[in-house]
């Protein structure tokens, strides 16, 4: 019988804890820990991320700073923003939503926000950092997914970790994150040859690869655990992940659901994120 990882429930428990710690900081310091969130243009999907962000910072007591650019903003005008934020003293995280516009250059725009304020992990230093198991802000979405083995006590020393998909984002922090757990770790990807039993070799298996129910029942086997990070809309336009769910379940120990699942760690993550990153300045 399987069992339902509840991120919804996970990330309401974690605010709660992080609220009273981002409390006790702006008691302490006599000034809240504060959010800088830039979106550039009017991405629809990005507009609901930046939303929940905002929203999720009220809930903790994080101030949030909003900077809303036109999508024509030129890549001077936008990183001179971001080299403005990086000096101010009452911004301790720097969020750039992506994807950004195709004539802003992301990687040099991204390099200008300090690896102390990049929340998301997203840094050339961060990511070595975590590589060589050093402390170090860890992306959310990862991080997220590992706050969720967590709870349910899933021993991953020594399992066969199977990732399908290798983004910057999710895929390559998550294998990274469970080398250091002492899992053996596959990355599968587009080119990945006999992808179907590298999967049914997979005590976990972590689907990133963005393509509506693509991991099916024939590709698990019995007694994995199964986390979906995907977020689609099937032929009815309902959300989904990259999960067949309803196949899928019934050959799982446990398995994460869309929605309610990684999507709210990943926003937990990125509040918890934010309160590091106040820490170490004031260290």
């Amino acid at each position: 019988m399987y069992k339902i990882i509840d991120g919804k429930a996970l990330a309401y428990n974690m605010r709660a804890d992080i609220k009273t710690q981002v409390e006790k900081f702006t008691k302490d310091n006599g000034r809240h820990i504060g959010l800088a969130v830039v979106l550039v243009g009017e991405d629809p999907a990005s507009q609901i991320y930046v939303r929940n962000k905002i929203k999720a910072c009220e809930e903790v007591g994080i101030k949030s700073y909003s900077y809303r650019l036109d999508g024509a903003v030129t890549q001077g005008e936008l990183e001179e923003l971001l080299y403005e934020l990086a000096q101010n003293n009452n911004v301790d995280g720097i969020l750039v939503q992506l994807p950004l516009p195709d004539h802003i250059d992301s990687e040099s725009a991204l390099r200008i926000i300090p690896d102390y304020k990049d929340v998301d992990g997203f840094s050339e230093n961060n990511i070595g950092k975590l590589c060589q198991g050093k402390e170090s802000i860890v992306a959310c979405t990862p991080n997220g997914v590992m706050k969720m083995l967590e709870s349910c006590k899933i021993d991953l020393c020594g399992k066969k970790a199977v990732i399908v998909g290798r983004s910057n984002i999710v895929g390559k922090p998550m294998a990274l994150l469970l080398l250091n757990a002492d899992a053996t770790v596959t990355v599968c990807h587009s080119k990945t040859r006999n992808l179907k039993q590298e999967c049914l070799g997979a005590d976990v298996i972590i689907a990133a690869v963005g393509r509506a129910k693509f991991v099916t029942a024939d590709m698990v086997k019995d007694g994995a655990v199964v986390i979906d990070v995907g977020m689609n809309r099937d032929e009815n336009g309902k959300l989904c992940g990259d999960v067949d769910f309803d196949s899928v379940k019934e050959k799982c120990s446990y398995i994460t659901p869309v929605p309610g699942g990684v999507g709210p760690m990943t926003i937990t993550m990125l509040m918890y994120n934010t309160y590091l990153s106040a820490i170490r300045s004031k260290g």
